[in-house]
């Protein structure tokens, strides 16, 4: 069953948060991971979800030899 937009772009963040620190997640990734758990999902609705996520700045894109859709990292001086 297709997720609803709002539940769509809350499981992507999950989805990316679990995998902070762990493991680099590209767009491609996050669509292949929630067409397995979904596979009636429209791909743009995942595409539209990413896109709510990092406009929104709760995500943001990283190039470290590709793309890839990270949480937003805290800088040292914004720690303390």
């Amino acid at each position: 069953m297709a997720l609803p937009k709002e539940e769509l772009v809350e499981y992507i963040y999950k989805m990316v948060e679990a995998a902070a620190g762990k493991k680099q997640l590209k767009a491609k990734d996050i669509e292949k991971a929630v067409l397995k758990e979904h596979p009636d999902q429209n791909k743009n609705d995942i595409k539209f979800a990413i896109k709510e996520l990092i406009d929104g700045g709760r995500c943001v894109y990283t190039y470290f030899g590709g793309s890839f859709i990270e949480i937003p990292r805290v800088e040292g001086a914004a720690k303390h």
